[in-house]
């Protein structure tokens, strides 16, 4: 692991940064068999037994076509390496930032990538059929409410919300405030057939 801090200059717009840069082996074998495969094209272009195609390799000067051995070597000095950029100088809980916790916080953008997918289709984000500001964050808070609530329910059950809503389909209770009193009633549910039947695994038998 190493550290690199990026301070901000007087004329930058932006806060002071620091960059970890993380090696793995797995991740240098990978870039190094592509850095062979893309030698060996640029090397087969320049010997004219395949069209030159954009290849980062071949260098062109004064008409005549090389293979940058210089690029190449650099691209394999820095192989398996992978820097992480970021600005926080504390992390959410105020302990001082690690490397641990910024590579971490970029391992778990996939969340992120899920849960705009989840509110897109699932949650019926878009499209947005209301025209006045409040209707429009009204739309919008319900949503991300949803969203939250989801993504609570995941983290807890370890169950995708499709599984949990199928399965809760079958116990639906309501509480009614009536004055001092709260009464609970259950909503109406499925009996399960009378004859076993063939089902997907995340199915509920009251579907």
């Amino acid at each position: 692991m190493f550290i690199q801090p990026w301070p901000a200059g007087p004329a930058d717009r932006r806060r002071d940064q620091v960059i970890y840069y993380q090696y793995k082996a797995d991740r240098a074998r990978r870039t190094l068999r592509g850095i062979d495969e893309q030698v060996a094209k640029a090397e087969k272009a320049i010997a004219g037994k395949t069209t030159i195609k954009r290849n980062r390799f071949v260098q062109l000067s004064g008409g005549t076509r090389t293979v940058n051995r210089a690029l190449e070597a650099k691209a394999r000095a820095l192989a398996g390496l992978k820097g992480y950029v970021t600005n926080l100088a504390a992390s959410p809980d105020g302990t001082p930032v690690t490397a641990d916790f910024v590579i971490g916080a970029y391992h778990r953008l996939f969340q992120i990538e899920k849960s705009f997918r989840m509110s897109k289709h699932d949650l019926q984000a878009r499209p947005i059929y209301h025209h006045t500001r409040d209707s429009i964050e009204a739309h919008l808070t319900i949503v991300f409410a949803a969203l939250a609530i989801g993504r609570w329910i995941e983290d807890q059950t370890d169950w995708s919300i499709k599984k949990f809503v199928r399965t809760a389909r079958c116990y639906r209770t309501v509480e009614i405030q009536a004055g001092a009193h709260t009464i609970t009633a259950a909503g109406p549910t499925r009996r399960p057939p009378s004859r076993p039947r063939s089902h997907h695994p995340n199915q509920s038998t009251c579907d």
